[in-house]
């Protein structure tokens, strides 16, 4: 029997990481999964319900040196390899108007909405090139709120994630590395709050980065959720607009 993949999930106690989590799972995977704490892994695993198929290791996202080091440990054998990524780093979504915003205030969002995931990806794709292990795959979650502008520091900060997928994209057009960009354009809580607020279920979104494992095909994609319809037909277009 062939040995299970294994998925990094950087963000993975939040609403989105836990569902990254659970569509790993029944994609077959294992996961190793970044925490902050030990409070944090104890919040996960009541989510998902299992603690099988999952390593935590705690590390701070934020630092730029976070993510390099678990992919450190990874290296050095302390932690198990892994073919995969899900990014959905974040979560910094207050409502000060960009008129208001301070500038401590916007390296704040940036720092946790955007540098999270840039410094994952930095960390991680030099190791996934090094692998080279077939249909690796590198995803990236970013959010409507980069084209409503609803929250000024929220959006700008996905708007930085938009370019960012467009770059990685093009980067990885001939690696064996399939980066695609996740556009969420609804609200997605853990079950439970879900429940009480009428938003998408974590496990019901799960359904989306099963999907999106299962079809090595799609690469280079920006795969847009509005609702329970596009989780399973993916709604997908290419990321590289003007192939160079």
């Amino acid at each position: 029997m062939a040995a299970r993949e294994t998925v990094l999930i950087v963000g993975a106690t939040g609403n989105i990481g836990i569902a990254a989590v659970l569509g790993a799972l029944r994609a077959q995977l294992s996961v190793l999964a970044i925490v902050r704490n030990q409070t944090s892994a104890d919040k996960l695993f009541q989510h998902i319900g299992t603690q099988q198929y999952v390593t935590v290791v705690e590390a701070d996202i934020t630092s730029d040196q976070g993510v390099q080091g678990v992919v450190e440990q990874v290296k050095a054998g302390k932690l198990p390899s892994f073919q995969h990524v899900y990014a959905a780093a974040g979560g910094a979504y207050w409502t000060t108007p960009l008129k208001d915003l301070s500038t401590q205030a916007l390296r704040e969002f940036m720092n946790v909405n955007f540098e999270t995931n840039f410094f994952a990806y930095r960390a991680t794709i030099p190791y996934l090139l090094e692998q080279n292990a077939d249909n690796s795959s590198w995803t990236l979650c970013t959010g409507s709120q980069g084209d409503l502008g609803l929250r000024a520091a929220p959006a700008i900060s996905q708007g930085a994630l938009f370019s960012m997928a467009s770059a990685a994209a093009r980067e990885n057009v001939e690696t064996n590395i399939r980066f695609n960009e996740v556009y969420l354009a609804c609200r997605v809580e853990v079950d439970e709050s879900a429940e009480k607020t009428g938003a998408m279920r974590a496990s019901r979104f799960a359904d989306h980065y099963e999907t999106v494992l299962s079809r090595p095909e799609i690469r280079g994609c920006r795969i847009s959720v509005f609702g329970d319809g596009d989780l399973r037909e993916l709604r997908c277009e290419t990321k590289i607009k003007n192939p160079g």
